[in-house]
């Protein structure tokens, strides 16, 4: 993912007036001002302010950033890898949390800075919010005169500049672009929190299609940014981005983000006059959001000046669905001209006037020899015939001997205990117990736990509600999913499993734990696989060929299902293990 430093949004009406939002500079370099760099992978907004915050001139000293340097510590814990941003007084950096083992990223400012309190306390509401849908900050530090805010790297998100460099966005995609931002948007402000700096190195989306934001309120304290009327400003900024998902331009005269402006004094147009085929519902939207001064010009509909007014007026749109599947037709029959045998081969001396000769047939045995060869052969045949007959009655015979009247013949007893003695039993086995699965240590349901054991197929247990992501919403100390432990009282062999889930569509795996564990809590204890992972329906059954021994058996979920709202949820209804 290349990493680029964005401007501010800026934001303009239609009749081309002053922009509304804060105005910063063109795109600058990760680390050095006024020059490119696309070398840096970082999921860290770096954006570069103009001499301006906020539209105000500053007129504060600003000291200079920290002088560190690649393997510099924090708190003993926090090692500098890579400085992606240094200017304005702060730097930013590529991180390594040695306690956790992760990649975080980290900016850093003197504690004497003006905007260094500001900064503390924008992190410290923003991490209060943990909502998955923002890049999560995970600690705000003043320390050593230096002041620290720690948050969330994502290695394997892709920056909305390099998708909107590729090109314009399919219909579908800019849908799910605006319908995401302005949900997290709204569930902000309703916290009490702005962003200010939504530009495409805010947005990143993760390889599941899911939109996070990065750098709320937080960007906005560095770069000393405010606004009069946030909503209005944040509202603004996402129809910015959603015009030039679909245009591939930047809705003002001005180049910006890698975009090409719009043409000088023609003030601004709607997506659809800028290139031919673009989705109408969404183009007006995007003027609402972008004309907040009048009512578009195409349905006077009025304009949307908040992003809560946004989302609502997204959701009642038609959703935009894919684009259908393409698939590549076979290539035509190619009919060959090759030929078996001497059939339609040239003979090996041509002659242009004389025709083929054709072979005549042999003839037919008629004479004495002949006869006599065709009697022998009947007589074998005649023969042959026979004797299999007359084996075949022998046969039938030998079989029937012994059997009642009804031709039925009964088995042998010592051969049917036999059969029973060997076929595999299948009856349910008694439960001592059941816990949540809890690998990271917190749980979620435990009261719950009991309603998946007990026979009952109107109670469960039933996970909440997760917004935004299938692995129960991203979380942290979700990272290894949930489930339910199932405890037998003793080791015992088991042959098979049948559950019965609260919803269709869990990602689900069953193991069993080895038979001399005592209280195994992660899944590498759980070393003996019953149920391979499988996107499982409304039940899911399995019966081995071979038994397991074990004491302790568990139904593991990884991903749930979406309950058809943008919300993911599921759960356990009934657990039977078999032995």
């Amino acid at each position: 993912m290349a990493e680029r430093s964005t401007a501010a949004v800026d934001v303009a009406d239609n009749g081309g007036d002053e922009p509304l939002t804060a105005k910063a500079d063109e795109a600058t370099t990760d680390g050095t001002a006024q020059a490119e760099d696309t070398k840096g992978a970082s999921p860290e907004d770096t954006e570069s302010p103009e001499n301006t915050d906020g539209g105000r001139e500053r007129s504060e000293a600003v000291p200079a950033s920290p002088d560190l340097h690649s393997g510099h510590k924090l708190a003993r814990r926090y090692r500098l890898e890579e400085c992606v941003t240094r200017l304005d007084g702060f730097s930013s950096w590529r991180a390594v949390d040695e306690k956790l083992r992760r990649a975080v990223g980290v900016h850093l400012l003197p504690a004497e800075h003006p905007r260094a309190r500001s900064v503390l306390a924008a992190a410290r509401s923003s991490a209060l919010l943990g909502d998955p849908r923002f890049v999560q900050v995970l600690d705000a530090v003043e320390e050593n005169d230096l002041v620290y805010v720690v948050h969330e790297w994502l290695p394997d998100a892709t920056e909305l500049t390099a998708l909107l460099a590729a090109g314009p966005m399919e219909a579908h995609d800019a849908y799910q672009l605006v319908s995401q931002l302005s949900q997290a948007m709204a569930a902000a402000h309703r916290e009490g929190l702005s962003h200010l700096c939504l530009t495409p190195g805010a947005v990143l989306r993760s390889s599941t299609g899911q939109y996070r934001i990065r750098g709320l309120a937080v960007n906005a304290a560095l770069r000393g940014i405010t606004a009069e009327r946030p909503l209005r400003t944040d509202t603004e900024a996402i129809g910015a981005l959603l015009y030039a998902a679909l245009t591939h331009r930047w809705p003002y005269g001005d180049a910006a983000h890698g975009l090409a402006g719009l043409p000088k004094g023609m003030g601004l147009i709607a997506p659809d006059q800028v290139r031919a085929g673009i989705h109408r519902g969404l183009s007006e939207l995007a003027m609402r959001a972008l004309a907040n001064d009048g009512a578009t010009a195409s349905r006077q509909e009025p304009p949307c000046t908040t992003p809560d007014e946004l989302a609502r007026a997204v959701a009642a749109m038609p959703r935009v669905l894919p684009p259908e599947p393409t698939f590549t037709a076979p290539p035509a029959y190619q009919r060959t001209t090759y030929q078996q045998g001497t059939y339609g081969r040239p003979s090996s001396h041509p002659s242009a006037t004389t025709q083929p000769v054709m072979v005549a047939p042999p003839a037919p045995l008629q004479s004495r020899t002949g006869r006599a060869l065709k009697w022998t052969v009947s007589a074998l045949l005649i023969a042959a015939l026979g004797l299999g007959s007359w084996q075949l009655a022998e046969a039938l015979l030998d079989r029937t001997k012994g059997s009642d009247d009804t031709g039925i013949t009964e088995p042998d007893k010592d051969d049917k205990n036999k059969d029973e003695k060997n076929a595999p039993s299948a009856e349910p086995l008694d439960i001592a117990g059941a816990t949540e699965f809890m690998p990271d240590g917190s749980g979620i349901k435990q009261r719950d736990v009991a309603n998946s054991v007990d026979g009952s197929p109107g109670t469960s247990w039933v996970t909440p509600r997760y917004q935004g992501f299938a692995n129960f919403g991203n979380l942290p100390q979700r990272k290894q999913g949930s489930g339910i432990v199932v405890d037998l009282g003793k080791v015992r062999d088991v042959s098979g499993v049948d559950v019965s889930l609260y919803r269709s569509g869990q990602t689900t795996t069953v193991l069993a734990a080895s038979p001399d564990a005592s209280s195994p809590s992660t899944t590498a204890d759980f070393d003996q696989p019953i149920v391979k992972r499988t996107v499982a329906g409304s039940t899911l059954k399995k019966k081995l060929d071979e038994p397991v021994r074990t004491r302790y058996v568990l139904v593991h979920i990884t991903e749930l299902p979406s309950d058809g709202t943008g919300g993911y949820r599921g759960g356990i209804t009934d657990i039977t293990v078999l032995g």
